[in-house]
């Protein structure tokens, strides 16, 4: 019987025999020569004994598995609202402005008390936490070493005081002490991260910079500004603390490279960056992984041809590989982005950056998708494209659970499911939204505001493409728990009741119309009431029509000030027939006399359908008096009406004297 090492060891050698032969069939290609480096990883990995194998005795776990697994045999719950409102039901929004409004009052509450925290660390000196839990204890921000010393520059880097910091290295080189490497890669990677300035505080606003900062932009990007996504306030200039303590080094390292090539990368100076690299290049030193992904996602900034764009790419790829540099997941999330700035180049070369990927091990992440898809989906002047290449990619991540690995991976779902909607496929939307549902994906949907977006387009394509008792559905899952729908979405959810002849649920839509925020929205609030006087219905629906127009009428009377609504002509005669069809006849008639206040005119066909009401009550004198109301409109239906009434009614002579008198009497010409 073989001894267990040996027959590990001939699992080993197999299988690496069967991932050699698999990647040379595959990636023949050898892009950047990054197999071929990974075919010596595994010879190397071939040669090592099998005896350094250690099988555990025990599994471990980890002190918060017992609370993941009670948390897996627990469902989102669409009927509750946000966490962060659960803690005071009187706080909960019913609205996105409440929304916005109590967000920003929580952080704003936050921000208070830990600045008091913060600023007077020795009231909270007694810990009565159990377990202790580091996050939630105050930080230490004021200084506490007034020395002349290394600890105390390390304490100003910590506590991330820029200023002060670069001060204390001043003082340390004028008093002849030296500074350790480390200690100085820290300080020239917090100058570079902020930009030689001090982080805002709590409470501060950001400053603008001084005169010239566009034009100073402008000459460090080849003559042009940087997109307005990428316009910095806060932009890196000349002979700065950073540069200046770089130069004054005896020796330069590539961690200092880094610091300032990464700095200068994220603060626009773009074509700096690629000198400093040159630089360091001619100083015969090898660069990281973090100086590639840099200039790499600067390299479309520096170059205005799509090719040329690539060629810097490429060359930056090849160079990778010749100072045996290994390319991690920001790599080729890097690449991928820069592409989608590469035009026609962009297609071919994404294919092999993915085969590259996967030849060495590196699973694309959220943001890698959400990168391929512009590259691939080209929209035609409807909207609509062929959406093959994200089908490709939902059948790919079906059932999977993802974690974040990159800042872009929350813009995925939200771009996936425009595509969705430009398309109306509502299939594709379906397993969009299924993949959201798995596991903890729900969490990569980014912040409310992005998830309000995925939401809102989601909801956007059910509304147009979905049946009415689908649609509501969704609608009471998502709304309010997980979307607050903008008047556009629910413009689209009166259409969808509309299409499908449902419009008797209008006046409960209302009601949460009402409870958004959105009574104040006059093209709302009137395509409400047109919808719900275009035919006619029932008498119970319109009953609840005339009650649900009262309701729209207070809103109109209401004095909100810049949000108050103003009388049209539409609302006025849509409301009025709506109360006509209720045999609210005192109501209508106090609707009629509102048009007079408001300066309004009503149609023929609202005063010929009044006058038919009041036939029906046998009211006289209403009659009457509706005739002279439409004579004093110079309505040019004034002559019939006062036929109508005539033949319609038992009149005094007085009456019949009036009646005779406007049925005679010309309309002015219009």
């Amino acid at each position: 019987m073989a001894a267990p090492g040996s027959h590990v060891g001939h699992l080993l050698q197999r299988n690496s025999r069967l991932l050699l032969n698999n990647l040379e069939q595959l990636w023949t290609h050898r892009r950047f020569g990054w197999t071929a480096a990974l075919r010596q990883q595994v010879a190397e990995a071939n040669q090592e004994p099998t005896e350094n194998i250690v099988i555990p005795k025990k599994k471990s776990w980890s002190k918060e598995a017992v609370l993941e697994a009670l948390a897996a045999t627990v469902n989102k719950d669409p009927t509750a609202y946000s966490y962060q409102f659960q803690d005071d039901p009187y706080l909960t929004p019913r609205a996105f402005p409440q929304f916005k409004l109590y967000s920003l009052s929580q952080e704003s509450g936050k921000a208070a008390a830990k600045f008091f925290i913060n600023n007077n660390p020795k009231f909270f000196t007694t810990d009565f936490a159990e377990p202790h839990i580091p996050c939630l204890m105050p930080e230490t921000v004021s200084l506490r070493l007034e020395d002349v010393s290394e600890d105390a520059l390390k304490e100003r880097i910590n506590l991330r005081k820029v200023t002060a910091a670069v001060d204390m290295y001043d003082q340390l080189l004028q008093s002849g002490t030296a500074v350790s490497m480390e200690t100085t890669h820290d300080l020239l990677d917090l100058i570079s991260l902020y930009c030689d300035r001090d982080p805002l505080q709590e409470g501060e606003t950001q400053p603008e910079d001084g005169e010239g900062a566009a034009e100073e932009v402008r000459r460090r990007g080849r003559g042009r500004l940087p997109r307005a996504s990428q316009f910095l306030k806060f932009t890196w200039r000349e002979n700065n603390n950073a540069e200046r303590i770089f130069n004054s080094l005896p020796e330069r390292d590539t961690q200092s490279y880094s610091a300032l090539i990464r700095g200068m990368v994220k603060h626009g100076a773009y074509a700096k960056a690629f000198s400093f690299y040159t630089d360091m290049l001619n100083n015969r030193m090898n660069a990281d992984v973090h100086i590639f992904n840099a200039l790499i996602s600067a390299a479309p900034d520096v170059r205005d041809n799509y090719q040329d764009k690539w060629s810097v790419i490429a060359e930056l790829l090849n160079q990778m590989n010749e100072q045996k540099v290994q390319p991690n997941l920001q790599t080729f999330n890097s690449v991928l982005k820069s592409l989608r700035r590469c035009g026609s180049w962009a297609k071919t070369q994404a294919l092999l950056t993915l085969k590259e990927m996967r030849a060495l091990g590196i699973a694309p992440s959220l943001a890698s998708y959400d990168h391929i898809l512009p590259i691939f989906f080209r929209p035609g002047p409807s909207g609509q494209g062929n959406t093959d290449i994200l089908q490709e990619v939902m059948s790919e991540l079906e059932g999977h659970s993802f974690s974040c690995q990159d800042p872009d991976d929350v813009r995925f779902f939200s771009s996936a499911m425009k595509i969705c909607l430009d398309n109306k496929d509502l299939e594709l939307g379906y397993k969009v939204q299924s993949l959201v549902e798995v596991g903890e994906n729900w969490r990569l949907l980014g912040d409310s505001y992005q998830q309000t977006i995925y939401h809102g387009r989601f909801f956007n394509l059910l509304c147009m493409m979905e049946y009415i008792d689908v649609v509501l559905k969704w609608y009471k899952r998502l709304i309010p728990s997980m979307y607050y729908p903008n008047p556009q979405g629910l413009k689209d959810l009166l259409q969808a009741l509309d299409t499908d002849s449902r419009l008797d649920l209008l006046p409960s839509i209302w009601q949460d119309i009402r409870s958004l925020g959105h009574d104040n929205k006059v093209d709302l609030v009137e395509e409400v009431l047109m919808l719900m006087s275009r035919d006619k219905h029932s008498d119970e629906v319109q009953q609840a029509f005339a009650v649900c127009a009262v309701d729209i009428k207070s809103v109109y009377d209401a004095d909100r000030g810049r949000n108050s609504l103003d009388w049209s002509n539409m609302s006025l005669t849509h409301i009025t027939t709506l109360l006509l069809r209720a045999n609210k006849t005192q109501q209508a008639w106090e609707m009629l006399q509102l048009f007079k206040t408001k300066n309004r005119v009503p149609s023929d066909d609202l005063m010929s359908e009044f006058l038919s009401v009041t036939l029906g009550d046998g009211s006289a004198q209403r009659a009457v008096d509706l005739v002279q109301l439409s004579a004093a409109f110079c309505l040019s239906v004034t002559p019939s009406l006062a036929k109508r009434a005539k033949e319609g009614f038992e009149l005094t002579e007085e009456q019949r004297s009036i009646l005779t008198e406007l049925e005679s009497a010309e309309q002015p010409s219009e």
